[in-house]
């Protein structure tokens, strides 16, 4: 029998880590349960010690989530791991995932601690996290480019200890394959308890090759853990990708002959609800989830695709989730569809007074356009939702003008605490000339540093998806909004940015 394949998903804690990824409580709740249909192992829910809302994101998902462990990040310090313990008791299974930096520029400069003092650390705070649960995790933080001598010392300690999962983390991209299995292949045959441990990978994309890294240290190095986050979401340029490395294993199990328990069916799903609550869009020819992964432009490879598929197919698109249910609702559709519909996208409502604002906003839409596809439920409910977040500001209404040669003008009304506003401007085009009425009102000073507009399905009567990064005093923030209007779903995204503006939420950096 094939040897199993962990698969551990932080896109809910290092995902986060994006400027402008940051998640509800609701929104993360979302995606873990969406992860766990997708049976990913583990779920790193968040780092418990970095805020009060993340401490409550993690308790919640602990509470909600039966098949997965649930895992919570912590520093190597006993403050953190209590607080870890504390937001995990209601899990299932639960797994402390704790880590300390062991490279000499990290220990140097960050910690300002000498090796012996991160050795001793790293031991005391495995000891304290096993006396609380019984799975604990250790990362080397800068594991790659840490002394080869001092790593096996600590690691070798570490697993003495009682950890139970090893993960060797390339926190900088600095890795290349080939390099980075040996090393991992190097300390399973120095440490001499390292048959105690279950070792573990995680890569970031610096220079794209977090997918490869992570597959050479399974092949290479003996790892039976993959951390890994849907779309490769993650700060800077992301980390390995899930779908890519579930896919990779998957197809070419001639070579790798791995198991999996994920249910690959979800994946898209999991892909465009991830990218939707982000703001973050998926690339057209992103593998296996882009909207090009399956498409066959080319006249040669469309003509071997109808002869045999497998000519340039390798994997089949309903095997990930592409062809179920393409077209899902339209406006003579009832509520118990409707409500089945956001149940099979793992869209959970708090009550049945949310579903029906829901199927209301539904039935709205079902009016301007005639078919309702995944996405647009899906954007339907994610608006719902940010339009209840710490709600300083809501849409009322818009009406703009423009007309070649003259410039655009536009009227805003919009709620401040509870109160209608109204507030008009000019600019260069429609959307500006909404935007700049709002904060002519508003006066947040934000930069905007993002604008995006998506369509969410492929027709002019499609849904616009809107996002807009705001910075300002440090802070980055999306607000995402969505509507057949683009310069209303505009509105929409920007008055969702202030919002989340105006949650001043402390978080603390976690490790890469």
């Amino acid at each position: 029998m094939a040897e199993k394949l962990i698969i551990f998903d932080t896109t809910l804690r290092d995902g986060e880590q994006s400027p402008g990824a940051s998640m509800t409580k609701d929104e993360k709740l979302r995606i873990a349960r969406q992860l766990e249909r997708l049976r990913v192992d583990v779920i790193e829910a968040g780092f418990p010690a970095s805020s009060n809302g993340d401490f409550d994101a993690v308790a919640a998902i602990a509470g909600a989530i039966k098949e997965s462990t649930v895992c919570g990040l912590s520093r190597a310090n006993d403050r953190d791991i209590s607080r870890a313990a504390e937001a995990l008791k209601g899990a299932a299974r639960s797994r402390i995932h704790t880590f300390i930096a062991t490279s000499p520029l990290h220990m140097e400069k960050k910690l300002r601690m000498t090796p012996d003092e991160v050795f001793e650390q790293a031991k005391l705070a495995v000891r304290f996290g096993r006396n609380l649960v019984g799975d604990v995790e250790f990362s080397p933080e800068d594991g790659y480019r840490s002394d080869v001598d001092f790593l096996c010392r600590v690691l070798e300690a570490v697993i003495q200890e009682g950890a139970t999962t090893i993960n060797v983390p390339d926190t900088v991209g600095y890795a290349v394959p080939e390099l980075y299995g040996n090393f991992i292949k190097t300390l399973r045959e120095r440490i001499p308890n390292s048959d105690k441990a279950i070792w573990s990978v995680h890569c970031h994309n610096d220079l794209g090759m977090a997918v490869a890294n992570s597959l050479a240290g399974v092949k290479i190095g003996g790892a039976r853990q993959v951390e890994c986050t849907i779309n490769g979401l993650g700060e800077r340029a992301g980390n390995c990708s899930l779908e890519e490395i579930v896919m990779a294993v998957k197809t070419r199990k001639d070579y790798f002959g791995l198991d999996l328990g994920i249910d690959t069916r979800h994946i898209v799903a999991a892909s465009r609800m991830v990218s939707q609550t982000t703001g973050f869009v998926v690339q057209p020819n992103k593998a296996v989830v882009g909207a090009n992964a399956f498409a066959h432009a080319s006249g040669i490879h469309q003509d071997g695709v109808l002869k045999a598929r497998d000519t340039y197919e390798i994997m089949r698109a309903e095997d990930v989730g592409w062809t179920a249910n393409k077209i899902v609702l339209g406006k003579l559709s009832g509520r118990n569809a409707f409500k089945q519909r956001l149940q099979e996208l793992g869209v959970a409502m708090e009550s049945e007074a949310d579903i029906n604002a829901a199927f209301s906003r539904f039935k709205e839409l079902a009016d301007r356009k005639s078919e309702i596809f995944d996405e647009d439920i899906l954007a339907l409910v994610s608006d719902e939702e940010h339009s209840h977040v710490a709600e300083q500001f809501g849409f009322v209404s818009l009406s703009q003008h423009s007309e070649t040669g003259e410039r655009p003008q536009a009227r805003i009304v919009f709620t401040v605490h509870g109160k209608e506003v109204t507030s008009e401007s000019e600019g260069n085009g429609p959307v500006d000339a909404s935007l700049k009425a709002i904060e002519a009102h508003v006066k947040s000073g934000a930069e905007m540093v993002l604008y995006s507009v998506n369509a969410i399905s492929g027709s002019t009567e499609s849904q616009g998806e809107v996002t807009v990064r705001l910075q300002n005093a440090g802070r980055v923030v999306n607000g995402i909004g969505a509507d057949p209007d683009i310069v209303v779903a505009s509105a929409k995204a920007y008055l969702s940015a202030l919002n989340k503006l105006q949650s001043q939420a402390e978080r603390v950096a976690a490790q890469g």
